[in-house]
Order: structure tokens, then C-alpha cells, then sequence
């Protein structure tokens, strides 16, 4: 496909996006996207808004073309180019752009587009039979509060899920750039390590079915506490919600992406300077005592010794008073949390 829109492109560009965007909504389809990765897809790919909205299910995503949802209660603008999800019906995928002709890419993406969301709504609001499980889809419908609370009990069953029973409860997954995931457990217990996809994972509170969204907004906030587990990353790959107890405030105070705080900023020089320095910093501040961390990094306790000696000489506080630990491990955190949203933490140059 990406050799033939290429030749395309050489002799018609607007032939050669359109065979792009189709294969970009057949590969969304092959992997059963949810409603808000499909609007997403068409705004990104539009480079303006996109907006679903069908009154009759009780469905309104809009994204904008950085791929952030925004939903709007306004009325869509009727010279907006848009496109029926059934033949004959009523208009209910908009791109907010001037113009009520579409360009030909534009037309393409809203035919994808629509095509691909009304197969959802058949699967997630019970118009068509499907095999459920770990469909990403009913999962979106399940962590989104917006969803109309008949339809999200309904995708719960349809994933197997009853949620009458009170010894269910359910945890939410976030993985990033992935789609999420959703735990079942008895009881709310923590699930097995082998049920665990791969990856940095934040898992939300153990919730009864309705409460999914919340649980959702816990997953997202503990994913940004998590670490890669390597050198240059060192910390845990999973974290959950419920254990981060009021530590959890600091993801409000550190904005993902923007300028780190001055303390993250001196570990960054730190760990410049003296390489393999994040692994020691980091098992001095996860581990009781020293003796711990340096059996933690495979370390004499006097290499480990001289290594903090260092690392409070490029630091410029203590690591190995109550405070000084306090700070570096305040430290390390917000290094998690500063890195940019969903992606690895790249060292600044």
C-alpha cells in the first residue's frame, strides 16, 4: 500500500493521500479502535477538528488536530464538510473546517472515517454480535464517563463482565500509547504479575463497573510515575493508583514537557557527569539503608560510599541525611513526572 501511494502521489498527490488514509483507517479497524482513537485519526489527518456527534446513542467526541480531546456542546456549524454514519441519514462526523464541499482528501477521510465509527457503535451499543473479548472498543465505552451509564453496563456484559455481582471490581490500565486495558479481579486484590501486558503500565483503583472513569484518571496519573527499569531510567515499571497515597499531588505541580524543576535539573547534570550515577541515586532513595542499596546494585559498601560522596559533591545537598534522601527521592519522582506525556524519558541536551 505505501508503494502504491507513493507512485500515486508522483502522478496525482491527492490520490496518493487518499490511498494513505484509507489504509491508515483499515489499520485502525484491523485493531479494533474505540470511537475517540477514529476521531482522532480524522482530525490529526485533517489538520482541523473533528467532531462525532450522535444524539440518538448519546455519543459526542470531538479532538483536536494535535489529538487532544476537547467535546463541545455547541451545535455544529452546517457549512462544515461532514458525513452520515448510515446511508441516508443524518450528518454525524463533522471537519471543522470553512467550506461545505470537501476536498477530495477530505471526503476520503470522512468516508473511512464513518465507515469505521459506525462499525463501533454497532459492536459497543448492541446492533451487531461480536467476539468481545479485550475488544478495545467496549473498553473505551466502559472508561468513559460521558457514556451513557445503560450502554457502559451493557459493554461490561458484552465483555464477559457482570456487573451485578459485588465481588467484582475493576482496575483500569494506562500503557502509554497503547490502547488501555481493564483487569477483573474478586474481592479488589492486586492481579497477578503474569496478567500484566508488558511495558510501563499505571493500574487504577479496584472499582465497581460504573466507577471505571475514575479509575481510568488514577491509571493516567500513576502511568507518569512509572520508569523504563533501565540505566538511564532506573524505578518501577509499574505503579499503582492506590499506593501512591498523597505523593500523587506532585503530578499536579510537575507539567509533563515543560522546564524540569531545579532539582531535577541537577540530577540530569549529576548523572551527565558520572555515568551509571541514576542506578546508585535510585537505589539509595527505593532501599532502607545503605547497606541495601549497595547489595540492591551489586556494590561494595564502600564503593557505594564513595559514589554518594560524588553524587552530593555534583548535587550540592546530602544523601545521607533523612532530609537530603527525602529530597532525592522528591526528586527522582519528578523526574518521572517531567518527562514528556506518554513517551520515554530523553535526557535533555
Amino acid at each position: 500500500m505505501k508503494e502504491l501511494a507513493g507512485r500515486l502521489t508522483a502522478v496525482d498527490p491527492d490520490a496518493g493521500a487518499a490511498v494513505q488514509v484509507i489504509s491508515y483507517f483499515d489499520r485502525l479497524a484491523e485493531t479494533r479502535a474505540g470511537l475517540e482513537a477514529l476521531v482522532r485519526g480524522a482530525a490529526v489527518l485533517a489538520g482541523c477538528p473533528a467532531r462525532l456527534v450522535d444524539a440518538a446513542r448519546h455519543v459526542r467526541v470531538r479532538v483536536e488536530p494535535d489529538g487532544t480531546r476537547k467535546d463541545s456542546e455547541s451545535a455544529p456549524d452546517p457549512d462544515w464538510p461532514c458525513a452520515a454514519l448510515e446511508l441516508g441519514g443524518v450528518p454525524a462526523l463533522w471537519l471543522e473546517r470553512a467550506g461545505p464541499v470537501p476536498s477530495v482528501v477530505d471526503a476520503v477521510i470522512l468516508e473511512r472515517a464513518a465507515g469505521a465509527v459506525r462499525l463501533v457503535l454497532d459492536r459497543t451499543r448492541g446492533r451487531a454480535p461480536v467476539s468481545a473479548a479485550d475488544d478495545p472498543a467496549l473498553i473505551e465505552t466502559l472508561l468513559d464517563g460521558t457514556v451513557a451509564e445503560p450502554t457502559r453496563l451493557h459493554a461490561a456484559r458484552r465483555l464477559g463482565v457482570d456487573p451485578a455481582d459485588p465481588a467484582v471490581r475493576l482496575r483500569a490500565v494506562a500503557r502509554g500509547d497503547e490502547p488501555p486495558r481493564v483487569l477483573v479481579t474478586l474481592g479488589g486484590g492486586r492481579p497477578v504479575e503474569s496478567e500484566l501486558p508488558a511495558g510501563r503500565l499505571g493500574v487504577g483503583p479496584a472499582v465497581p463497573v460504573l466507577d471505571l472513569p475514575a479509575s481510568w484518571a488514577a491509571a493516567r496519573t500513576a502511568l507518569r510515575f512509572t520508569a523504563d527499569g533501565t540505566p538511564l531510567d532506573p524505578g518501577p515499571r509499574v505503579v499503582y493508583a492506590d499506593e501512591l497515597g498523597g505523593i500523587a499531588l506532585l503530578a499536579d505541580l510537575v507539567v509533563p514537557g515543560a522546564e524540569p524543576p531545579p532539582d531535577v535539573r541537577a540530577v540530569e547534570a549529576a548523572a551527565a557527569a558520572l555515568p551509571g550515577l541514576l542506578t546508585t541515586l535510585h537505589a539509595v532513595a527505593a532501599t532502607a539503608s545503605q547497606r541495601a542499596a549497595a547489595a540492591e546494585i551489586n556494590v561494595h559498601h564502600s564503593t557505594l560510599q564513595d559514589r554518594l560522596t560524588q553524587a552530593e559533591h555534583l548535587l550540592d545537598w546530602p544523601l545521607r541525611t533523612p532530609q537530603g534522601r527525602l529530597r532525592l527521592q522528591l526528586a527522582l519522582t519528578m523526574r518521572h513526572l517531567a518527562r514528556p506525556s506518554g513517551g520515554p524519558w530523553e535526557r535533555p541536551d
